[in-house]
């Protein structure tokens, strides 16, 4: 997984007469590197790395077109390289990379269903969650998550819930259940709205909340720019928590991006160390009610390659009810230094609240 590269550039974006020099791509293989340097340095005794298989076409054909898999195997076999005009881009091993990140969320679902009370895991790069039926999206390829969902529902699980709180919308994962409620799928994200006509049409409002069998099972829920720990406590107690608890899945998946933080490039909100593991606290919490504590993390975003091992370590500290004191920083995040305007994100929430309450009943669920 670390040898797929995308292509250089302007951060994201092609190369720019007025930058002189390219720069790495924001996926860049640091990321998870850095996380496994946390784990092994802050979780010595518990930390055990298990090499998983690769993702077979069988499933991941059951997320994706075969057209789709062939037409990305093709292209990296080719050398890749960026996909037309988008900010998603490839080299030759990038192929390889995401069948085994696939097959690391595999893993970490059956990890989850095996009783054995372990926090299963999945390192995947590259992310999957924009990663649709028929394209790639948003630096993914293969829809981890959902690749992991539906081998649960192979297995014999009757209900996944998938809960999304990378801040970007999940709109792989919407339009793989988009119809079906054996997986319910809540995405807390900020209102980008759409950033591509062709490969990402999707816009994450509450109105795309499912449709026939799946109508209510698909639970957007956008947030301010500036949402920060309290912002996100609130999402739990206000709709994940009451949601999830009502629908009482037997397993629980975590698109776990930790790029809602005060410092990431690609994100305009304000999640520290301290918020994330409140978040990790309420997961274990939330699964240990509804699912027989099964539930397992999937990696998805974090793009300031030193703030992604704080707030990770942030997310294991909560899910472990454990805190780490690190020399020089102690409890804290060195990234988190701005205070969170609470009123606008109060009343983004009480607006979801109000839509989903057709959907599910509060008085009931709270």
């Amino acid at each position: 997984m670390l040898d797929h590269e995308p292509p250089t550039g302007a951060y994201k974006f092609p190369s720019s007469p007025i930058v002189a020099e390219d720069e790495p791509h924001p996926d860049r293989r640091e990321r998870v590197e850095n996380i496994r340097a946390m784990l092994e340095y802050c979780f010595p005794d518990e930390n055990r790395y298990v090499e998983p298989p690769e993702a077979d076409h069988t499933e991941i054909e059951r997320v994706h077109d075969p057209e789709y898999v062939g037409w990305l195997e093709t292209f990296c076999a080719d050398g890749g390289g960026r996909i037309e005009d988008t900010a998603t881009g490839c080299n030759g091993a990038t192929a390889d990379a995401a069948r085994y990140a696939a097959g690391a969320a595999i893993a970490a679902a059956e990890a989850a269903l095996d009783g054995s009370k372990t926090v299963p895991y999945a390192l995947c790069r590259p992310s999957g969650h924009h990663a649709q039926p028929s394209c790639a999206d948003g630096f993914c390829f293969y829809n981890n998550a959902a690749i992991a969902a539906e081998a649960a529902v192979a297995e014999g699980v009757d209900r996944t819930a998938i809960i999304d709180w990378d801040v970007h919308h999940g709109n792989g994962t919407q339009a793989a259940f988009y119809d079906r409620d054996d997986v319910l799928f809540v995405s807390a994200h900020n209102d980008h709205g759409s950033w591509h006509d062709e490969y990402h049409p999707q816009e994450g409002s509450l109105d795309e909340a499912g449709r026939d069998e799946g109508e209510g099972y698909n639970v957007n829920v956008p947030l301010p720019p500036g949402t920060g720990d309290r912002g996100y406590d609130r999402l739990f107690e206000r709709i994940v928590d009451p949601i999830v608890s009502a629908y009482d899945p037997d397993l629980i998946l975590v698109s776990s991006g930790q790029d809602a933080g005060p410092a990431d490039p690609n994100a305009r909100n304000l999640v520290t160390r301290d918020g994330f593991r409140n978040l990790g606290a309420r997961l274990r919490t939330l699964a240990e009610k509804t699912a027989d504590g099964q539930f397992a993390l999937i990696q998805e975003g974090g793009y300031q390659t030193s703030h992604l091992s704080f707030a990770t370590l942030g997310v294991f500290e909560g899910v472990l009810d454990r805190r780490i004191d690190l020399d020089h920083y102690g409890y804290d995040d060195p990234f988190g230094r701005f205070d969170e305007p609470t009123a606008l994100v109060d009343e983004w929430l009480e607006e979801a609240v109000e839509y989903h309450g057709q959907y599910w009943d509060w008085d009931s669920v709270t």
